[in-house]
């Protein structure tokens, strides 16, 4: 029987055939926002007054169920920008994450000048495509479900298309497939094939992921606390998402955690 990850990737497989036998490649490159400069998530991170948080609008999981339906993209991704969040996470899978690529659309148009990462399983360069077109920054590309060789090559696609590269890794054993044109490295605490979640996990691998990659923890972070511990372990990124969206109130959730951070 498979597990969830490989459910998701065969499920993705389907997706991009269906996507390239409609010829999308030359309308993607004509859509507004494929012409326009991306921002840097990196840079975000890296300032000295940042925040660190990469806020996720996120109404669903495979785990969980649903989380949030009636959230509003626009209203809620603004809402984290302006609370001061460094960076924005749209998910943009429908059938496992309730996502949409309008969803990235909306959060684009809602939020001008905060970088923003496409969140879902990319397996293809027509993703990459598609990440430029409907506003992304950032792709993410998961070294689970990649072999060492489809990880550089789809780095390299997504630089050539002025994108940064966000890689996910989960273990010791996926350190080898980090690469020179990756700019950002996460370490995503839940396990995607059991998806339980351990923090403990980012502070095990901090140390083996060379310094020159800007370090994200992803997944289970619940307080501050926890976030000021990664902080110490070199971290500069964290992504949360669930944390905000099941409350009633997300943009309340994230201002509050961002100033019980700046204590």
């Amino acid at each position: 029987m498979k597990n969830i990850l490989e459910q998701i990737v065969e499920t993705k497989k389907g997706e991009v055939l269906e996507l390239k036998k409609r010829g999308s490649e030359a309308s993607l490159r004509q859509q507004p926002f494929f012409s326009r400069t991306t921002l840097s998530l990196k840079q975000r991170l890296l300032a000295e007054d940042s925040s660190g948080i990469i806020a996720e609008f996120k109404q669903k999981s495979p785990s969980k169920g649903e989380i949030n339906p009636a959230a509003k993209v626009g209203e809620i991704t603004r809402g984290y920008a302006e609370a001061g969040a460094a960076g924005l996470s749209v998910l943009t899978d429908a059938q496992y994450f309730g996502g949409s690529l309008d969803n990235l659309l909306k959060a684009r148009g809602a939020n001008p000048a905060t970088p923003i990462l496409r969140k879902d399983f990319v397996i293809d360069q027509i993703q990459l495509l598609e990440a430029k077109a409907f506003g992304a920054d950032v792709v993410l590309l998961i070294a689970a479900c990649l072999e060492k060789e489809e990880v550089y090559h789809l780095a390299e696609k997504a630089k050539a298309l002025g994108l940064e590269v966000l890689l996910e890794i989960h273990d010791e054993s996926e350190l080898d497939k980090i690469n020179s044109l990756i700019d950002l490295v996460g370490v995503n605490n839940r396990n995607l094939k059991t998806f339980e979640v351990n923090v403990e996990t980012s502070l095990r691998l901090a140390p083996l992921i060379p310094e020159q990659f800007v370090k994200i923890s992803e997944s289970g972070l619940t307080n501050a606390e926890t976030v000021l511990r990664l902080k110490s372990a070199g971290f500069r990124g964290f992504l949360i998402g669930e944390t905000f969206m099941k409350t009633s109130d997300p943009v309340l959730a994230c201002a509050g955690f961002i100033q019980d951070l700046q204590k």
